[in-house]
C-alpha cells in the first residue's frame, strides 16, 4: 500500500494494482483507500445485502439488467470509483472490465461507522452519476430506507419508505421490491 500512496493513479492503474492486493480499496482521487477499515459488516448488514442481490436477481433474470455486489466498482470521477453494496448495471456484460458501465440503481446498507459519509458524501457523487436513476439507503436497525430517485427532467426526488409493505418501486428497471423482502430472516429486536 505504501507505493499506492506515493503517487496518483489513474482508474486503469488502480484496477491492476488492485488484482495484487489481498483485501478491497477504493480510488479517492487517484488514492487507493480500504474499502472497510473496519472489521468485517454485522450479520444483520449482510443478510439485508444478500436479500437485496437474491430480489433483484430474481427479478431481472433474462433482462438487460443484472445485479453485482461490491466486486464491481462505479466510477464517480476521473479519479474516484466507489464499491455501492449493490449495483444494478444495464450496460452489456463486459469480460476483463471492473466496473458498471451504465449503472442505473444503487443500493447501500448503512453502517454505524460509515453511516455519515454514505449519507452526505456518497450520495452526492451518486446522484452526479449521469445514469444513475435510483439510489437506496437501506437503515438496518429498522425496517426502513431513504430512496432516491432521479426523474425524466433530471431533477432528484426521495421518498421515505418504512415497514414491510413499503413499495420499493425502481420505474428505470421496471422492479417493484417490497421492503419486508429485503429484510427477510432479519428479527428486529
Amino acid at each position: 500500500m505504501a507505493e499506492a500512496q506515493l503517487r496518483m493513479m489513474s482508474v486503469e492503474e488502480f484496477y491492476l494494482w488492485q488484482l495484487g492486493q489481498d483485501e478491497r480499496y477504493e480510488l479517492v482521487e487517484g488514492v487507493p483507500v480500504p474499502l472497510r477499515a473496519m472489521t468485517g459488516a454485522s450479520n444483520v448488514h449482510d443478510a439485508i445485502l444478500v436479500n437485496c442481490i437474491i430480489e433483484l436477481g430474481n427479478r431481472l433474470r433474462g433482462k438487460r439488467c443484472r445485479v453485482a455486489s461490491a466486486d464491481t466498482a462505479l466510477r464517480t470521477s476521473i479519479r474516484t470509483t466507489r464499491r455501492p453494496d449493490v449495483t444494478v448495471d444495464c450496460a452489456a456484460l463486459e469480460r476483463g472490465s471492473y466496473e458498471a458501465h451504465k449503472p442505473t440503481v444503487v443500493i447501500e446498507v448503512l453502517s454505524p461507522s460509515t453511516r455519515r459519509f454514505d449519507e452526505i458524501t456518497k450520495l452526492d457523487e451518486y446522484r452526479r452519476h449521469p445514469s444513475l436513476r435510483h439510489i437506496l439507503l437501506i437503515d438496518p436497525d429498522a425496517i426502513r430506507a431513504r430512496l432516491y430517485s432521479r426523474t425524466e427532467g433530471g431533477e432528484w426526488g426521495e421518498l421515505a419508505l418504512a415497514g414491510k409493505d413499503a413499495a420499493v418501486e425502481l420505474g428505470a428497471i421496471e422492479v417493484t421490491l417490497a421492503l419486508g423482502a429485503l429484510f427477510d430472516r432479519v428479527e428486529m429486536g
